[in-house]
């Protein structure tokens, strides 16, 4: 039996986390906490490594709220995101190199700002999108870093949801909804010129332009038009017409792509698969560099995190299922990587379990791609916990995951799976999970469960289920509909009621309206359906202990949902715990809030499971 590790070293920030290279490889920032919350720092890099012998600059001294995120303007100056207790209406600020000229740039109450281009080649400005005119929709502007000046590029019609520019950093084509379930691009040669609509697709169809050729004239894009899985290929953006098919994978979408400013060149593209990324290069210096890393690396994961502008400089994550992981400074002349930091050097990998991969076939004959980690030292069936991913148009990957491995280290076995409508498997996996929430998508997570079970793996009568967001929804669906097959589930700031979850989505949800009812359901069309799929409206129906853990600033999942469904089980005389965080959104990112929740879920999971 592997040591009990305490709760803490799990779920604790990291002592430094998201390094970034200025664009002139002279200087590393990182975030490190303050006040237990994660601040932005700077240190110079001497003699090609990163000076860790000398103290670093600190730059920001947030104490309500980590950074959200953050990036180098320019080689002097950093740009960073933050939101108010959860809310999700990050506000963008900047801050010299030397900590000096502060400033606030959209601190606009309830706006949400986007990044739309950093303009890595245009000094002192960047483009970002705000809902400063609408809450509903997103203008583009022109922020002058230097005097914090405001250029509004356009105004949205309403449906405008996507931006692209070229590069140049002109805004040279928007992705709009039309009719509320039809995607619509529309393209301009120059900026002179007003936006045409070249192209309208169903939103089931999909063609994104990823990045302009070197020319500004063609573009290389992701689309599965006429095909299932998302390919690369060449495009005529002025058209969407398909010049070259340049890489399609038969089971998987591909992901990004890898391109060289410097160069000017498409470098390769790559795919999500079940264990391994999947990567295909086009250009052979770039596969010779990974192969020199792999060298370096036998048996780890690794991928770029950030590069200098002149691509000598890089900093690579390297990682595994058995480690937070560790950044590394790799300078291509030297070809020997210098280790930044752990992001968890308390965690020691012999202490760890793996992440296995594994398939099974849910009960219409859908594969689907899983992964199941056991408790160390025990034979036999053990107690599992179902850990169904949130979205639900996102998806799992192996590596390390610090739910999984902290209950693991407490006896528990965990099991994750892609169900369908899990993202990168192709059109028709996805479209398998329209209008199927509390349907097809949890039989989906049953018989990965039943699979468990009939393998000898799980204890029958000690199975929880526990997730957040949509993950959360499974959990109070899997305890109304399958309530024979859990003891107890946990539920983390998940949906309750598909009726009222629609109705308190964020104001900038609501163009997508119309889709989500193609994917979810329409509340009037498919009343019925909804109701069915509900898990608040069938609370008669849950038998056993439930823990429900709430932000109270959620904007994607309101308190709302939380609330009625406590009401409801309370009413019937059910016990469920409640918890709620005043200073908190979707998920709890304050490190005490964080502490709080997963002792309390431990307490819960020792009493009934």
């Amino acid at each position: 039996m592997t040591n009990r590790i305490p709760l803490e070293d799990f779920f604790r920030n990291s002592p430094q986390a998201a390094f970034q290279l200025s664009p002139d490889g002279l200087h590393i920032s990182f975030l490190a906490p303050y006040h237990d919350r994660m601040n932005i720092f700077v240190r110079p890099i001497c003699d090609g490594t990163p000076a860790t012998d000398t103290p670093p600059t600190q730059l920001t001294f947030e104490t309500g709220r980590s950074i959200a995120g953050y990036f180098w303007a320019d080689n002097r100056r950093l740009v960073f995101a933050k939101d108010t207790d959860g809310d999700e209406n990050y506000q963008l600020y900047g801050v010299n190199l030397d900590g000096s000229d502060m400033r606030a740039y959209t601190a606009f109450p309830g706006v949400r700002t986007s990044i739309i281009d950093d303009l890595e080649e245009v000094e002192d400005e960047i483009l970002i999108g705000m809902n400063r005119r609408n809450p509903e929709v997103f203008d583009p502007f022109r922020l002058n870093l230097r005097t914090g000046e405001l250029t509004q590029l356009a105004e949205n019609p309403g449906n405008w949801q996507g931006w692209m520019t070229d590069h140049e950093g002109r805004l040279r084509s928007v992705t709009a909804i039309v009719d509320g379930v039809n995607t619509q691009i529309l393209y301009r040669d120059s900026e002179d010129e007003p936006f045409r609509p070249v192209l309208t697709t169903n939103f089931r169809e999909s063609v994104d332009f990823l990045e302009f050729t070197p020319d500004n004239r063609l573009v290389w894009a992701a689309t599965n038009l006429g095909r299932d899985k998302s390919a690369l290929v060449l495009m005529n953006p002025a058209t969407c017409e398909e010049i070259e098919l340049l890489y399609e994978h038969p089971k998987y979408d591909i992901t990004s792509i890898s391109y060289s400013r410097k160069r000017k060149k498409l470098l390769g593209v790559f795919c999500s698969g079940h264990k391994e990324t999947v990567r295909h290069y086009f250009d052979a210096e770039e596969a010779a560099l990974r192969q020199r890393l792999e060298a370096h690396f036998p048996g780890k994961q690794f991928g770029m995190a950030d590069a200098d502008k002149a691509e000598e400089n890089y900093l690579y994550f390297v990682g595994g299922d058995r480690t937070r992981g560790a950044y590394y400074f790799y300078n291509t002349r030297e070809d020997h990587p210098h280790l930044v930091a752990e992001l968890a050097p308390w965690l020691h990998e012999d202490n760890l379990v793996p992440m296995e991969p594994f398939t099974y076939a849910t009960r219409d004959g859908l594969e689907i791609e899983a992964y199941l980690s056991k408790p160390a030292g025990h034979e036999g069936t053990v107690p599992l916990v179902v850990l169904p991913h949130g979205g639900p148009w996102a998806r799992d990957r192996w590596g390390y995951d610090a739910e999984v491995q902290f209950l693991c280290n407490r006896g528990y076995a965990v099991l994750q799976m892609n169900f369908r409508g899990s993202t990168g498997y192709g059109r028709s996996f996805l479209e398998a999970s329209y209008k199927e929430w509390g349907r097809k998508m949890q039989d989906d997570i049953t018989d990965g469960v039943q699979h468990l079970i009939s393998t000898g793996v799980a204890d029958p009568a000690r199975i929880a289920i526990y997730g957040g967001s949509y993950g959360g929804y499974a959990t109070l669906a899997g305890l109304c509909f399958t309530p024979e097959l859990y003891r107890c589930g946990v539920d983390y700031c998940g949906v309750s009621n598909l009726f009222t979850f629609m109705q308190t989505i964020p104001p900038y949800w609501k163009p997508l309206l119309e889709m989500m009812y193609e994917q979810v359901g329409d509340p009037v069309k498919d009343h019925d359906l909804l109701a069915a799929a509900s898990p608040a409206l069938h609370a008669d129906r849950i038998r056993v202990p439930l823990f429900i853990a709430q932000g109270a600033n959620d904007p994607r999942v309101n308190k709302a949902e939380s609330d009625q469904m406590v009401a409801a089980l309370r009413e019937r005389g059910i016990e469920v715990e409640y918890m709620v965080k005043d200073n908190e959104g979707h998920g709890f990112g304050n490190q005490e809030n964080r502490f709080d929740f997963y002792r309390a879920m431990e307490a819960f999971l020792a009493k009934y499971l």
